[in-house]
């Protein structure tokens, strides 16, 4: 049967129809993941789209199945195991090594074609170029993705790593790397002629070492290029990184001449760019300021001071409000993640909606630590898609809202962003809390946000702070409701 399949597969009109095939449930998939109640179905779409590509390509390239078994049951393993074990707090850094795994595995398979048809004639110029940026963006993928990790997990200071002259460094290490592949590209079998020897003879650098050195400086430059930036940036970072992935993979397709390869990079570099531009407008920055400012590094001005007396609240007292409030909206942070309180704040949300209140939750695109922190969380605790209100969305109906509760968020919900010209988040756009009639901030203690800067928020006459863990705040609200 399997020798069949294989004749088959080697059939190139049908191998051509399946990439087709792919391609079409790749941009469809991707077209449903544009919508929260769709994602999940564009999801398995998009799967089932790779895994028909994987398995014509595994058929029509006559590979030994042994060590692809192998692999397959080891990846498998793997993501069981992190599907399962794996919190929703840690899921920006999740994603942060995916991605680097997928900017890894570019840079390998351009090695790879390097090493094995290095002296072929015909691996020169185009294919020669396409090889290099598999390996130079893929390179940068990989270890920036690692450092991105380690700044979420908290393995390293998640605050920007800044030293004099940086950027020139930064500047030189990618000139080097260019000149480098230039050589490479013109002619990557021949060594390069760098000088005269004491004897009269030439000095020849190597085209191995040539090719070792772009490995190094696209390494080096993942590094250099991603600790400047500070964690309050992280989810801009990470969609960056995702759309170099992609990018890579893309270079790799065309390397290897596999067109379902070029495409599904091409719509993973694409997709990462657009929402990287969607990022840094609900910040209000160019990718240049987030890539190079070292925001969150203290250098900068902090804002104005922030002066007044903060009022605390129990879940008592928050009770008796709720219970007589007819609108409720519910303003997520990376918080509520730690907290793990997801499902408590669902449970809340019910009963507030048995009650007769009206209830929302407002979503702020750069809230939590990755694109779409605050949908994976509540889509988990299967709060219904249609509360589910962007930030430009709920912002008219704030100040007709009766209560708005704050669970772990800070930056996204700063009034300094509008008011105060001399904080550095001046200028973003944020969810207008403020505004309601009532607001409720959920917090551990008085310490800023992500982004290190005082929120004014909590001085506002109309706030009550009530101080501890989110979760058991809200399952004392939920008691209350019970009682």
């Amino acid at each position: 049967m399997s020798a069949v399949l294989e004749t088959l597969m080697q059939n190139d009109l049908l191998s051509s129809v399946a990439y087709v095939t792919s391609a079409i449930l790749f941009v469809f998939g991707l077209k449903l993941m544009g919508s929260p109640d769709s994602a999940q179905r564009g999801n398995l779409l998009s799967a089932g789209g790779m895994l028909l590509a994987v398995v014509v390509t595994l058929l029509s390239s006559g590979l030994d199945y042994k060590w692809i078994a192998l692999g397959v049951a080891i990846g498998s393993a793997i993501g069981y195991v992190t599907a399962v074990r794996v919190q929703m707090t840690a899921m920006p850094e999740m994603v942060a090594l995916f991605n680097g795994s997928g900017g890894l595995a570019s840079l390998l398979l351009g090695a790879s074609e390097y090493t094995s048809h290095g002296a072929d004639p015909e691996f020169q110029g185009f294919t020669a170029f396409v090889t290099f940026l598999a390996i130079i963006i893929g390179g940068v993928t990989f270890t920036g993705s690692v450092i991105a990790w380690a700044k979420l997990s908290e393995k390293i200071d998640g605050k920007p790593i800044l030293y004099p002259g940086q950027q020139f460094v930064n500047a030189a290490l990618l000139l080097t790397a260019l000149v480098l592949g230039v050589l490479f590209t013109l002619d990557p079998t021949r060594g390069v002629l760098v000088g005269a020897s004491s004897g009269g003879g030439a000095m020849v650098l190597s085209s191995s070492i040539v090719f070792l050195g772009l490995v190094v400086l696209s390494l080096m430059l993942g590094v250099m290029v991603v600790i400047p930036i500070g964690g309050a940036d992280m989810p801009v970072a990470i969609s960056l990184l995702n759309s170099y992935s992609g990018l890579a993979a893309c270079a790799a397709g065309y390397a290897i001449n596999n067109s379902i390869l070029i495409v599904a990079g091409a719509l993973v570099g694409a997709s990462g760019i657009v929402l990287t531009n969607i990022m840094c407008k609900a910040m209000n920055r160019s990718l240049g300021n987030v890539l190079f400012s070292g925001f969150g590094s203290g250098a900068g001005g902090s804002g104005a001071a922030v002066e007044g007396e903060a009022k605390a609240a129990t879940p008592e007292d928050a009770y008796y409000v709720l219970e007589a409030a007819s609108t409720v909206v519910i303003a997520p942070g990376y918080g509520l993640a730690v907290a793990q309180a997801q499902h408590a704040v669902r449970e809340l949300g019910d009963i507030l909606e048995d009650n007769g209140t009206e209830v929302k939750y407002a979503i702020h695109p750069v809230a939590g630590r990755m694109p779409g922190h605050m949908n994976v969380l509540l889509a988990e605790a299967n709060v219904p898609y249609e509360q589910l209100v962007e930030m430009d969305g709920i912002n008219p109906h704030m100040p007709n809202t009766d209560v708005c509760i704050v669970i772990g968020a800070n930056d996204v919900v700063n009034p300094a962003a509008r008011e105060d010209e001399t904080s550095p988040i001046y200028g973003m756009p944020i969810i207008n809390a403020d505004a309601a009639r009532t607001v409720y901030v959920l917090k551990r203690s008085m310490n800023t946000g992500f982004a290190g800067i005082s929120n004014p928020l909590f001085f506002c006459e109309n706030t009550r702070m009530i101080f501890g863990d989110a979760k058991k705040t809200v399952e004392s609200l939920i008691e209350q409701f019970k009682s």
